[in-house]
């Protein structure tokens, strides 16, 4: 068997698509991590420290732009791959897939395990905005703007502290933007523990404490993002 078809192979089984989607689950959930630590620099180091990480980021440049493609590609195998197990596991059960309730344990349904087709969408969604409203949005690449140009350090550098607390001073793109993190935390609370199941790296009796450290991970990053938009729009100070 050559690796083209191998690769089909993988792509097509049920337990290949089902380890595509847990290797790449935890790698986006990894970037999620990085990237929700990044968004806590604001409150807790201030507008310089935050724009001047975002500028290191920038500069990056063939490196980024590298692990961008990366994750899109990432991103998508995982959307994808995930619509397609949706998709056959509603085929099999017919009109019974929505008399589903949940079991606890030891199968461990629930809401967040239910509803992974409906947060992935929802976050799928605000991917598009999110990069549309920051990383396209005013002073970024293509939009160049005086109004968001800053200097740190005797560096200029795109001003992205002025424009996140600009749109959080916004209660659609606050409140919004806190509600999908919530959906988030649902997503991710599923996703991690299923996703080390699918690799086959769960002893059955670690599974109660991975499946609540799953849980625990969830609550940590889903918090750490909604606490940004929060604290701005009700007046936080930031240095």
């Amino acid at each position: 068997m050559n690796s083209s078809t191998t690769r089909r192979s993988l792509f097509a089984s049920p337990v290949g698509k089902k380890i595509l989607t847990g290797l790449t689950g935890l790698g986006l959930t990894v970037f999620v991590f990085f990237h929700m630590a990044g968004n806590l620099t604001l409150l807790f180091r201030g507008r310089d420290a935050y724009n001047a990480y975002s500028h290191f980021l920038v500069s990056l440049g063939p490196l980024l732009y590298a692990i961008e493609l990366g994750l899109a590609a990432f991103f998508i195998i995982h959307a994808v791959l995930g619509i397609r197990i949706f998709i056959g596991k509603r085929m099999a059960r017919g009109d019974d897939y929505y008399l589903y309730r949940s079991a606890g344990r030891p199968s461990l349904q629930s809401f967040s395990s239910r509803s992974m087709i409906f947060t992935g969408a929802v976050l799928l969604v605000f991917l598009v905005i999110h990069l549309a409203s920051f990383k396209f949005g005013p002073g970024g690449p293509g939009h160049a703007d005086p109004n968001y140009v800053t200097t740190v350090d005797g560096v200029q550098m795109r001003d992205l502290a002025k424009l996140v607390i600009e749109k959080f001073q916004n209660p659609l793109y606050a409140f919004g933007y806190t509600a999908v993190m919530v959906l988030l935390g649902f997503h991710l609370r599923h996703g991690v523990w299923s996703a080390l199941q699918s690799l086959g790296a769960m002893n059955p009796r670690l599974t109660p404490l991975v499946y609540g450290l799953g849980g625990l991970l969830a609550v940590l990053i889903a918090v750490g993002f909604l606490v940004v938009p929060l604290w701005i729009y009700f007046g936080g100070a930031i240095r």
